[in-house]
């Protein structure tokens, strides 16, 4: 499952994401905002998102869109589980999920367009996780600081 929110700058691309993915048949869930809301708070809603992928980690993911997607990429990698990235380009969202596997994509909605927006979104949903001893070892590493 794929779950999605923004904050009230990432209204707009957030809704043309959410049109993408069903029109792709791409089982997702937007957990919001569903009207602009200038005083809303993105960390509220990387929590929410945050929550439900780490309900089962293996198969959720999760979409965060912000002005420069700053705030969100901080706010979700602050929950135990979440590698977030901030990607810009389909080339960075692909490295993201071969290199880091990550779970969460964050995007900044006044840095790019709607086009090359879907592109990055596309790349990362349908690129895996390389899964190799190297990556793994890092991963594993990082998992460990947080017990420090």
């Amino acid at each position: 499952m794929i779950y999605i929110a923004s904050d009230h700058t990432g209204l707009k691309l957030k809704k043309h994401i959410s049109d993408f993915l069903f029109l792709q048949k791409i089982e997702f869930k937007d957990l919001g905002p569903q009207e602009l809301d200038p005083n809303d708070d993105y960390p509220d809603f990387a929590i929410d998102v945050c929550t439900k992928v780490l309900e089962d980690p293996r198969v959720n993911r999760g979409i965060l869109i912000c002005k420069n997607g700053v705030g969100m990429v901080i706010t979700a990698n602050r929950l135990h589980g979440i590698r977030a990235t901030l990607s810009w380009n389909p080339q960075h969202a692909q490295s993201s999920r071969l290199d880091d596997d990550t779970n969460v994509l964050c995007l900044p909605a006044e840095y790019i367009n709607e086009r090359d927006a879907l592109g990055i979104v596309e790349t990362w949903l349908h690129t895996d996780f390389l899964n190799e001893d190297r990556y793994i070892r890092r991963l594993q590493k990082i998992e460990n600081i947080i017990r420090i």
